[in-house]
């Protein structure tokens, strides 16, 4: 059964909700408290893709944001969830996005990878009073694509620490080694 856009946003906004839920528990030592498991990292390959879409934007590269997409893929920026067809329907609403970002660590969740990021000004951009605010997105990948993209409320994130983002290995000289981003 495949969900549709809105259901997906429900579902994942739940699990998350259902999360922290279990995170914001005393700490003491009730014999009924229930420890709940942190989330799981996410793997390299798809914090690698993160990583990479979030500097191809933070330089102002729209076409290469774009190209980090699958068509259709479904986008939701606080707005209802939205179908993207086009290559310049998604080239749009990276151009929309007013700010830049660093990826600060990825967790899976729910079928998700949710990704903290650090909001950065851009090329292109107004991000204002953002700039060094965080930002919580929502991916889910296909074959190294972004299928769906749904910026979360950051009170409805799990409390607490989540693992830390896996590493690529160190750029080599005909990689991009300017600043993670």
């Amino acid at each position: 059964m495949r969900l549709r856009p809105r259901s997906a946003l429900a579902l994942l906004a739940g699990a998350v909700l259902a999360a922290g839920a279990g995170a914001c528990r005393s700490g003491g030592d009730d014999a009924g408290s229930r420890s709940t498991a942190a989330p799981a990292p996410a793997g390299v390959a798809d914090a690698n893709v993160i990583r990479r879409w979030a500097g191809s934007l933070r330089r102002g590269d729209l076409d290469g944001a774009a190209g980090f997409f699958a068509l259709p893929a479904v986008v939701s920026n606080g707005t209802p969830p939205l179908r993207l067809v086009t290559r310049a329907q998604v080239r749009a609403f990276n151009a929309a996005l007013p700010c830049g970002a660093r990826l600060v660590r990825t967790v899976r969740e729910a079928g998700y990878v949710i990704a903290t990021f650090e909001l950065t000004e851009r090329p292109g951009g107004r991000c204002g009073e953002g700039t060094g605010g965080r930002a919580y997105t929502a991916f889910r990948l296909q074959d190294g694509r972004f299928a769906e993209w749904l910026r979360l409320p950051s009170e409805r994130l799990p409390k607490g620490r989540p693992p830390e983002t896996p590493q690529e290995p160190a750029p080599s000289p005909d990689r991009d080694s300017g600043p993670i981003v």
